[in-house]
């Protein structure tokens, strides 16, 4: 596939968050991103191998695609789950069940919903380049959350990689982007949970496990099929 960087976006502390669009245009897009939490280095390798497969392999399909590596750069400098003024991002989008209340500080939803410039980017991008489907990878346990209609796509890598599969993360999580893409946007989102890494388990092995599978996803019909 053949990319273009978008004009960036700037976190917090200005520093770059980087973003590219496939040369394929449409009414909705398929949206890859990582890097929601600094510390979730995992995730962003994931999707950072991902990526250079794409670019490398010109026999694709073609799809309309947005690729964000790391929202939250400030964070992922710092090693930190929350952004360089405390905000957990994956808190701080205008969702119904927005709460300013917390009990833990890394789930800080910031001052009120779209606090934090990292989101106001990608809220921009998402309404000028209108998700079809969004996959954000994090990591924690491995788990394949799904919100709205992405449950296909989470079997689909499941039996690949064995990640159990969950229409519920288990715990609240108000304000967060799985609620408010499908709720604004009507768009999907599949959370991509990573195992984290321990002293048997290396970056490239939780890639190598997970190779497969989300190759054989971007050559399958099943992501463009959201965009119709």
């Amino acid at each position: 596939m053949i990319f273009s960087e978008l004009p960036s976006g700037k976190s917090v502390e200005g520093n770059e968050i980087e973003v590219f669009k496939s040369d394929v245009s449409g009414d909705k897009y398929v949206y890859l991103m990582a890097g929601t939490h600094g510390d979730e280095v995992e995730g962003v390798f994931v999707l950072q191998k991902l990526f250079e497969w794409l670019k490398e392999d010109h026999s694709l399909k073609d799809i309309p695609l947005i690729v964000l590596p790391i929202l939250n750069p400030d964070g992922y400098r710092m090693a930190s789950r929350v952004n360089s003024q405390g905000v957990d991002l994956n808190r701080n989008y205008p969702t119904e069940d927005w709460s300013g209340e917390y009990t833990q500080d890394k789930y800080n939803p910031g001052s009120g919903p779209l606090s934090e410039p990292e989101n106001v980017f990608l809220d921009k991008l998402f309404h000028k380049y209108n998700p079809g489907v969004i996959l954000s990878f994090h990591s924690w346990k491995p788990i394949l959350n799904f919100n709205g209609d992405a449950q296909d796509i989470a079997d689909y890598l499941s039996s690949y990689n064995q990640y159990p599969v969950a229409g519920n993360i288990g715990y609240p999580t108000p304000g967060s982007l799985g609620t408010y893409a499908p709720e604004k946007y009507g768009s999907p989102v599949l959370t991509f949970e990573c195992p984290v890494l321990k002293d048997d388990l290396t970056l490239q092995n939780i890639w190598d496990a997970n190779e497969k599978g989300l190759k054989s996803l971007m050559q399958s019909d099943l992501l463009l099929k959201k965009l119709s």
